[in-house]
């Protein structure tokens, strides 16, 4: 059974919706990556912050569902609401589910409402529990739009909005929904910044994917909501693998093995072979292990000449909104409309690990091959070896 991505809606650093970021996406503008100084005790870190106004919380849900991450969210569904709102009056309210991933949620209001309860000993009057639960996006955009379908969150680390795509997809093919509003969304938070930093995983610098001079990440934010059905649209998606490495907490399989089995589990689930695959957008978190792992796993799932990239070093590191963000980027590049779809590019300091096995970065100006299907990759991996790859396509 086919599933379509139909609309998306998307915001992060590069820009509000689909047109702006599509632009400073496919020039490798790294002005969206900034300096920030209040996030980390004595440091001034590059982040990937939305500075667009976001819109306010509908004022009869605002006393329990008002924090950053859910206007960004709404953010992403009002690009795409007229389509929302057409799909509920096709298919009703009972059959449109929610499953979106998040990490990060409400937890940054809510942890300035447990420092004012340590600092006076009461809770503020506007600290809200709901802000940190991880279910608590899906249940927001769901109550907006007075859905009953199913609505869950994910949250498997930076391989949620994926994960989120590939489980909107199985309730479609179960014949559960007719439509599903996916997607990721996180936002900047301290807690997650200074556990990074503590790691000693954040780079101070803009960050440089797959480089020998690889120091970390930079942490982003944005928030992407798809609307899938079984009707045909503009991207197709072909398929997906998730895998699980089972070897460390924090640090994937140096090989690469299970980083290797989601993407041949895609390959497999897509019907398509690795020769087919047009253009990879790699998770290349500029981490030493990660970056590393990755190269193995490609190289030996794809060989060395299949055009790829890491967008980070343009948005900074999602958390749980990469993977759906990442997959985001593929869907622009399917969805240009210019003749040649253009290719995300890869900026980097041009040094390659020598370590590594070399792939085809791609350079700014690329595009896609002219004429027939397009099939392209979109890999996530996570802490603890949590992998997922999404396969999107032009429609059949």
């Amino acid at each position: 059974m086919n599933t379509y991505l139909n609309s998306l809606g998307v915001i992060c650093n590069l820009g509000a919706g689909k047109s702006a970021i599509a632009g400073a996406l496919f020039a490798g503008d790294t002005s969206g990556i900034r300096a920030e100084q209040g996030w980390i005790p004595g440091h001034a870190p590059p982040l990937g912050s939305v500075h667009a106004e976001l819109p306010p919380i509908p004022a009869a849900l605002a006393d329990r569902r008002d924090n950053r991450n859910n206007r960004l969210l709404l953010a992403a569904a009002q690009e795409i609401e007229i389509d929302i709102r057409a799909a509920i009056q096709r298919y009703g309210h009972a059959r449109i589910g929610v499953v979106l991933g998040t990490s990060t949620t409400g937890i940054e209001e809510a942890t300035q409402g447990i420092g004012a309860y340590r600092r006076d000993g009461a809770w503020s009057a506007d600290y809200r529990y709901s802000h940190q639960e991880l279910g608590a996006p899906a249940a927001f955009l769901s109550e907006w739009l007075e859905l009953a379908g199913p609505c869950y969150s994910i949250s498997t680390a930076c391989t949620s909005g994926a994960r989120a795509l590939l489980s909107a997809q199985r309730l479609l093919r179960l014949g559960l929904c007719d439509a599903v509003l996916c997607g990721g969304v996180d936002t900047l938070c301290r807690l997650a910044i200074n556990g990074f930093h503590a790691l000693e995983a954040v780079d101070m610098q803009r960050c440089d994917p797959f480089s020998q001079h690889r120091r970390g990440i930079n942490i982003g934010e944005a928030a992407v909501l798809f609307l899938m059905t079984r009707e045909a649209g503009p991207v197709q998606l072909l398929g997906g693998g998730a895998s699980s490495d089972a070897y460390h907490m924090s640090s994937p399989d140096p090989q690469g093995t299970g980083a290797q089995k989601a993407m041949q589990d895609a390959l497999r689930n897509a019907n398509l072979d690795a020769a087919q695959i047009d253009y990879i957008n790699l998770h290349g978190t500029a981490t030493e292990h990660n970056d590393s792992m990755e190269s193995l796993a490609v190289a030996a799932t794809f060989g060395q000449t299949v055009p790829c990239s890491s967008t980070k070093s343009l948005t900074g590191h999602t958390l749980a909104a990469a993977g759906a963000l990442e997959a985001a980027f593929c869907w622009l590049s399917l969805a240009d409309d210019r003749a040649e779809r253009r290719l995300p590019p890869h900026v980097w300091d041009g040094e390659a690990d020598p370590a590594l096995p070399s792939l085809a970065f791609v350079q700014a100006g690329d595009h896609l091959p002219a004429g027939g299907r397009r099939y392209l990759m979109s890999n996530s991996f996570a802490f603890g070896g949590n992998n997922s790859s999404l396969i999107l396509g032009d429609p059949a």
